[in-house]
């Protein structure tokens, strides 16, 4: 058993790793000559709690002239509360004055012109005077003199929060970076929600390990937890205990070296002292065969580039925190110096542990849409060149020359390494029209943070390309594998990738990829197979043969997901089998973009007084998608007795029943979707759903809405709302089926599913893709 503190990670202001040795900005000048700081109090404080500070800053032997300023910045990914000058009893108040009586002008922009990632700066600028050396400007974050409750803490953990401070000590529009940067540590809150978390698919007799953690409200593992559990399991487990004390300080446990000896599917429930549930984990299917399952989330940053907390922080969490089994870190490369680079190779090379914990070196090639758009970049082994896509903000442009501009020459420099490369959906969208090389580009990343991308995937059928499905979480909070969005610009939790390989090593993994043998969620773990059969016989090629023509062939009866086959049939079965933490609420079968059937574990005869009203879509593809969803639903002449909330990310966000027949919300999507589950003790006849929202508005007879979806198209890419009806309590979550879906001689048939769950997440295979000629 392995256990994750807090006295596990470094502290980021003591550490060798501050941005400045792989600078973003100047280093910090000489104090005597621009000025020093002082900052108080300093500690650890809870996320979302509120806060005063006071930052004093001493002018030194330069002075700091009549509109001369200093400027405090914050990292744009960061969500402390706005700060605000204006209003001295609400939150994230700030004041500032000087020792002198010299007035001062306070200014906060959220996205100022200097350089990322501090990009939320407050400047405070001396008007009508200027200051000699030893005099101070008092900035208090937070002031609560006029019944401000203070400055509200980011949602999410954090070593080092920096107050960034810079001085124009001149007037010049040239900020300085101050030496002695002051910080504070960001801790968990207490804990609210327990997980139990298990991998997919073993083998009979094989290790696999079983993470237990609390989270508080916004997604942070708790440090705070505390107490006996017991476990009660579907299948005898060899090497776990019948009940633990989980001490306090553990922000995590894993328990290592398990296994089951029998086939079945083990589901492992937690439960404390009384009795009462906890938890229940992910499924575990235990059955021989050639696979395992491993989960990974290889595409997140650290603090050295866009995202908080250091590279090694972040692969910590991944191992102890997350439970993952495979990872990489994914600076933004124009951000990457050489020194970053080594480092970064250097960590992959000692956190990498065959069998347990497979780490990539790699990178993000982040090139503009114009010219390809964002790839991930991952390679076998360390010590290879990274290829930036530019130098924008490094200093050193010695390597310029290593550079390639566009993902076309990316494909070209890179063809003779041993590496793969993902298509993803971030600031820059991928352009695979542009820009796409089935040799090195074998997967389309359709879900992360940044919200939930079907269409780069679908994009690509009709131009011939054969890629499989990844998700991750491009994580710039300093949690991957458990990447919640807080309170900030992302719109949804961040996504995993389920590996099936023989075994989990690097060879493993790349083999895996190669091959398309995986599939991706929204975030959960659940088993899924997918699997086409034809019993004439088909020819499966080892590799695409539109990419390599002299591939290798056999003759199969059954081909897996990803895997490229050629058949002369009509049509072909699709067998399918999922089993989920929650209850399934649909699978979807597909052919391209084509739904061919619409899979339930229940009919209409099954449906209750349960209604389910969802939001999705987005603006449009690219930086500015976010979809800001304001509404009301009423159902009229019907009682709400109960209201369970489907991707509300963000606890602060209005969202809640108003009366006994209204719901009220204020959501987010990007792609994804949100919505609640709404429970009625009665529905008079005659009553009506009554949606108003600012993208539209349904009006539909309650006694209309069944198990297909009613729908109000909202414009925008996919934007939607769709009403349906539920059974009030659904207990499938294992669900196998046969599906015959005829086949189209004239291109490629791409075989795949979509499964959604109740709680709102969402997991797609990669294709089989079938073809005739």
């Amino acid at each position: 058993m392995t256990e994750q503190t807090p006295d596990n990670y470094p502290n980021l202001a003591d550490s060798d790793l501050v941005g400045e040795v792989w600078p973003i900005a100047q280093p910090g000048e000489d104090p005597v000559l621009y000025g020093h700081v002082d900052f108080e109090p300093k500690g650890k404080f809870p996320v979302r709690s509120y806060q005063t500070f006071r930052l004093t800053y001493t002018v030194g032997r330069y002075g700091l002239d009549d509109t001369g300023a200093i400027r405090v910045s914050f990292r744009i990914h960061g969500d402390a509360g706005g700060l605000q000058t204006s209003s001295p009893t609400e939150p994230n108040y700030v004041t500032a004055e000087t020792d002198t009586g010299v007035p001062l002008n306070v200014e906060y922009i959220r996205r100022a012109a200097g350089t990322r990632p501090r990009w939320k700066t407050l400047t405070v600028r001396v008007t009508g005077g200027c200051l000699r050396e030893g005099d101070k400007i008092a900035i208090v974050f937070g002031d609560t003199s006029g019944g401000s409750p203070g400055m509200k803490m980011q949602t999410f953990v954090e070593s080092a929060m920096e107050f960034k401070v810079s001085a124009d000590v001149c007037a010049v529009g040239q900020f300085v970076p101050i030496p002695g940067t002051p910080s504070v540590s960001i801790i968990p809150d207490v804990p609210a929600v327990w997980h139990a978390v298990l991998p997919s698919l073993r083998r009979p007799g094989e290790r696999f390990h079983f993470g237990l953690k609390a989270e508080d409200a916004w997604g942070n593992p708790s440090h705070l937890t505390e107490g006996r559990v017991s476990f009660e399991t579907t299948l005898r487990v060899d090497g776990l205990p019948e009940t633990f004390d989980y001490p306090k300080g553990k922000r995590a446990v894993t328990f290592e070296n398990l296994s089951v000896s029998e086939e079945g599917t083990l589901r492992i429930t937690v439960k404390d002292e009384s009795g009462a549930e906890l938890a229940r984990s992910h499924p575990l299917v235990i059955r021989a065969g050639q696979y395992s399952g491993y989960w990974g989330d290889l595409h997140g940053q650290s603090g050295e580039s866009i995202g908080v907390t250091t590279a090694r922080e972040y692969f910590t969490f991944a191992r102890d925190c997350a439970f993952l089994d495979v990872t990489s870190h994914q600076a933004n490369d124009f951000q990457v110096n050489n020194a970053f680079w080594a480092h970064l190779n250097d960590l992959t090379a000692e956190y990498h542990e065959d069998n347990r914990f497979v780490t990539f070196p790699g990178y993000e090639w982040s090139g503009n849409t114009a010219v390809g758009g964002d790839r991930n970049v991952f390679f076998r082994n360390e010590g290879r060149q990274i290829r930036r896509s530019s130098h924008a903000l490094l200093t050193d442009r010695s390597d310029l020359d290593t550079d390639a501009q566009n993902a076309n020459i990316l494909f070209d420099v890179l063809k003779d390494e041993d590496c793969v490369i993902y298509a993803h959906v971030g600031g820059r969208y991928a352009d695979i029209a542009y820009a796409h090389d089935p040799t090195q580009e074998t997967a389309m990343e359709i879900h992360s943070a940044w919200g939930s991308f079907e269409w780069l995937l679908t994009d690509g059928f009709p131009l011939g390309h054969r890629s499989g499905v990844v998700c991750n979480s491009d994580g710039h909070k300093g949690r991957p594998g458990a990447s919640y969005p807080g309170a900030g610009g992302f719109g949804a939790y961040g996504g995993l990738t389920c590996f099936l390989t023989e075994d989990l090593t690097r060879d493993g993994i790349f083999d895996c990829l190669k091959r398309r043998h995986h599939y991706g969620t929204t975030g959960t773990r659940l088993h899924l197979d997918v699997r086409a059969q034809f019993p004439d016989g088909a020819v499966l090629f080892d590799q695409d043969p539109n990419a390599f023509p002299d591939t290798a062939t056999s003759e199969v009866s059954e081909a897996m997901m990803g895997d490229i086959v050629k058949s002369d049939a009509k049509s072909v079965t699709l067998r399918l089998e999922a089993s989920t933490q929650a209850p399934i609420e649909r699978i979807e079968v597909r052919n391209g973009a084509q739904v061919i059937k619409t899979l339930r574990g229940f009919s209409d005869n099954d449906l209750g007084e349960r209604i389910r009203v969802i939001w999705s879509g987005a603006e449009y593809r690219g930086r500015g998608r976010e979809t800001n969803w304001t509404g009301r639903v009423k159902f009229e002449g019907a009682n709400l007795n109960r209201l369970e909330r489907i991707n509300a990310w963000n606890p602060e966000r209005k969202f809640e029943q108003q009366g006994t027949d209204t719901v009220v919300f204020n959501s987010v999507t990007t792609g994804n979707f949100g919505g609640f589950d709404a429970w009625f003790d009665e529905i008079e006849p005659g009553g009506n759903l009554d949606i108003a929202t600012n993208l539209g508005t349904l009006q539909v007879p309650l006694a209309d809405i069944g198990l297909e979806d009613t729908i109000m198209d909202a414009g925008g890419l996919e934007r939607q709302i769709r009403a349906f009806r539920l059974p009030e309590v659904n207990p499938h979550r294992d669900i196998t089926a046969e599906v015959e879906i005829p086949l189209d001689a004239t291109r490629d048939n791409p075989l795949w599913v979509c499964v959604t769950t109740e709680d709102g997440f969402q997991a797609w295979s990669s294709p089989v893709f079938v073809f005739s000629e």
